[in-house]
């Protein structure tokens, strides 16, 4: 393919190598060409190729695996953050099957976030949870989740590989959730979450801390999910709300603000 000289060589290399993935060129699982050959087949620079090369990493499309070569990644599962469901839930209605690795069941004293989510005091017991979320036996999730011990407990005694702990609080105890708290923020994968979900350390993940609330308001389960960023994005849809001023006002706004900001 001959590329344009008014444009940017790296441009132009990068959207010709999206096209190729999104169309079938390059298929997902399949080595990606390497520097070497798309130098050839493009006519550019190592440079023109490593930065083009570089920003599909860092939007997920392809992945360098160490000691292989570089790989088209499989794409990112899209989910729409309406309503409070879980992963299963989730995973099945994408029509892709999940399942669960259970790391570690213990008991704990709450101490400072898992306490005060918990709405517990400090020093009373819990139940920690560690599982990796697999879908279609793909790593997509790391788990932490944290129950107040008299519910703790129960969940505990059942297989968590394949029951969900949302399905086992409503249809095994009895416990109607109605509604969670959801803070999301980027972090990097740290060893031990980086090696359970066979991603390189300090890869991106999307981490949603979420707090589940019983019908009686009553937090029963406040967990850490880490999802590989890579594999995993949310869609929102939001209504406008007009903010309590208009255009002509904002400049007399803004000069109390740094007027306020000043004294």
């Amino acid at each position: 393919m001959t590329l344009s000289t008014v444009i940017p060589l790296r441009y132009q290399l990068l959207e010709d190598l999206r096209k190729g993935i999104a169309g079938g060129r390059f298929r997902q699982g399949e080595r990606f060409p390497s520097e070497r050959e798309l130098m050839a087949i493009y006519k550019v620079s190592r440079h023109t190729v490593r930065e083009a090369v570089r920003d599909l990493v860092l939007e997920g499309v392809v992945r360098i695996e160490r000691g292989r070569g570089t790989f088209v990644a499989p794409p990112r599962i899209q989910q729409e953050l309406t309503s409070l469901t879980g992963f299963v839930e989730d995973m099945l209605l994408l029509g892709m099957r999940p399942n669960a690795r259970v790391l570690s069941v213990k008991e704990l004293s709450a101490t400072g976030v898992v306490a005060s989510r918990l709405n517990l005091r400090e020093g009373a017991r819990v139940i920690r949870i560690e599982r990796i979320r697999l879908a279609d036996n793909d790593p997509l999730s790391f788990d932490l989740t944290f129950l107040p011990f008299d519910i703790g407990q129960r969940v505990a005694d059942e297989n968590l590989a394949i029951y969900p702990i949302f399905s086992l609080l409503e249809d095994k105890l009895g416990i109607v959730l109605e509604k969670a708290e959801y803070c999301l923020e980027a972090r990097a994968a740290d060893r031990k979450i980086a090696r359970a979900l066979q991603v390189r350390s300090g890869a991106p993940l999307l981490v949603i801390e979420r707090t589940v609330f019983a019908q009686s308001e009553r937090p029963v389960d406040y967990e850490l999910l880490h999802y590989r960023g890579d594999r995993l994005r949310y869609m929102v849809r939001l209504n406008r709300k007009r903010p309590d001023f208009r255009l002509w006002e904002l400049k007399n706004k803004l000069e109390l603000l740094d007027a306020g900001g000043s004294s």
